[in-house]
């Protein structure tokens, strides 16, 4: 922002104004001075932190795909110190449609899922990228069965770990890496369990 010399000069000879104003805007000038480091590093973390919308894609064996529509919410503003960065959680509600090569041809199932999450930020919570790990639970409105593979049951723990990245001026867009895995822990067997490597394009709002 350009400032004509006399309006933040005390020591200046020429005046645009009455003299009663310039107070005023050299306060106004030193208040801009101030804040300007601030300024630039609020897009560092403004977004980050906020719920987020998402689509997903997901691939594992037998041909198993499952896109997926899902939004991020924050637990409040919890936060903690780890290993010089930041640990925040979140809930991860998701809708899966899971499509396959089942037993009778090809197959579908619709899986709703609700997986409570830990995301590290490093650099005290302002870098670009995070680790995640979320632990929760998902719940299908029929069974995955497949040749050689069949879930026993419709409700299935979710677990998965990735790494992510935050870009654009607010950082409010994310790409997520991961890799999840499904099973129902031995509740009921057979258990063969599936792994999905997924990748997902989120906006934060």
């Amino acid at each position: 922002m350009w400032l004509p010399i006399s309006l933040i000069s005390p020591g200046s000879s020429q005046s645009p104004g009455p003299a009663s104003g310039r107070p005023i805007l050299r306060a106004a000038a030193c208040l801009l001075v101030a804040m300007a480091p601030a300024m630039a590093q609020e897009p560092a973390n403004e977004l980050t932190n906020a719920p987020a919308l998402y689509l997903q894609v997901g691939h594992a064996s037998h041909n198993t795909d499952a896109p997926t529509l899902g939004i991020t919410l924050p637990m409040g503003a919890w936060h903690r110190p780890l290993w010089n960065g930041e640990l925040r959680a979140h809930w991860d509600l998701h809708l899966s449609r899971w499509h396959f090569d089942g037993r009778a041809g090809y197959s579908h199932s619709w899986v709703l899922g609700v997986v409570p999450t830990l995301r590290l930020r490093p650099e005290q919570g302002h870098a670009p990228w995070f680790w995640e790990l979320g632990v929760g639970g998902t719940m299908a409105n029929r069974r995955y069965l497949v040749n050689r593979r069949t879930f026993s049951t419709r409700f299935n723990f979710s677990t998965h770990l990735g790494l992510g990245l935050n870009l654009g001026t607010w950082r409010q867009h994310e790409l997520l890496l991961s890799l999840q895995h499904v099973s129902n822990a031995g509740i009921k067997e057979p258990n063969p369990g599936l792994n999905f490597l997924r990748l997902r394009y989120a906006l934060h709002f």
